[in-house]
């Protein structure tokens, strides 16, 4: 038995401009992707146009012109490139037109999405009105519903603790990138410098491990940021940059204590520390991201079953 039969009217309605809202969405992007193909096209026929008209001028007057007069066949060569360029015209036309009627398009799209906009939140309070309906009468349904409404909230903040991770997960690895372009950068002046690069080798180098050494420390904060993250969903970790970069970045080489030979294998091997600890952040958010679409799949799947619950018969 419906309790509400003016709710559930509402619910219809609210469900109709919904799935009008998907569609005309669908229809922008695709208009979108529509328009950008035709700039594209009309770039390319723009600059024919341009290179016909000028084959034109050419005939029409100057050095073109006197040769062709020579040849004897500057008439049927004008004649040819002025209806090149009448084609050309035309395709640049026909492509504007086109452009100007998708840009139409596009544009009412848009305002029908305005006046749509609200659909969707319009639908939820409907459906969150008539689940406490339900759950006061102590409809059968109710039990279910509640137990839907507790299990979405749970997914809800997983799901947004697994993203959060996520894009820390992707600032670290920035991060890491940083150090490791510094890295490679000293990499290559100390193999230069143990072939006997000379000062300013050695002076580039340095530069390169001093800014890999401050990178190192954002990296570090980036890490510490993730591993908050990721002991929200569940996973400790406890990741570090190496311990070698403050008192080699900075002591060691300020004071010139270790040899070229010895430089560079410590570039090598803090550089190999480093990559695998950006291997292991890309390991991690690749499992996230598998993990946040499998709670995205869960999620819906219970809203589909709450949708089915709550609505009109």
């Amino acid at each position: 038995m419906t309790l509400s039969p003016g709710l559930d009217e509402r619910l219809r309605e609210a469900a109709a401009r919904m799935h009008r809202a998907e569609h005309v969405r669908h229809l922008r992007e695709t208009t979108a992707q529509q328009i950008e193909g035709v700039r594209s096209t009309l770039e390319d026929l723009e600059f024919e146009l341009a290179q016909e008209e000028r084959d034109v001028a050419r005939l029409e007057g100057g050095l073109s012109a006197v040769l062709a007069r020579m040849l004897g066949n500057r008439e049927e060569r004008l004649e040819r490139e002025r209806a090149e360029a009448v084609v050309a015209r035309e395709r640049v036309d026909g492509h504007r037109a086109r452009l100007a009627q998708l840009e139409a398009d596009a544009a009412a799209a848009a305002a029908e999405l305005a006046v749509l906009d609200s659909a969707s939140r319009e639908y939820a309070q409907l459906l969150a009105q008539k689940e406490q309906q339900l759950i006061r009468s102590g409809d059968p349904r109710a039990r279910e519903l509640a137990d839907l409404g507790a299990a979405l909230d749970r997914l809800s903040a997983d799901v947004r603790e697994c993203e959060e991770a996520r894009q820390a997960g992707q600032g670290a690895h920035e991060a890491l990138g940083v150090v490791l372009r510094f890295l490679d950068s000293a990499r290559n002046a100390s193999t230069f410098d143990v072939f006997g690069g000379g000062l300013l080798a050695d002076a580039y180098e340095h530069d390169k491990l001093t800014s890999a050494d401050k990178a190192a420390w954002h990296a570090q904060r980036a890490l510490d940021v993730f591993a908050r993250e990721l002991a929200d969903t569940g996973i400790a970790a406890r990741p570090v940059m190496p311990k070698v970069d403050t008192r080699w970045f900075v002591d060691a080489f300020f004071d010139n204590i270790i040899s070229d030979v010895l430089k560079h294998q410590r570039i090598e091997r803090t550089r190999a520390e480093v990559k695998k600890l950006a291997q292991w952040v890309r390991d991690t958010g690749a499992y996230l991201k598998a993990r946040h679409a499998q709670l995205l799949a869960e999620r819906a799947q219970l809203l589909t079953r709450r949708e089915e619950l709550l609505r009109p018969a």
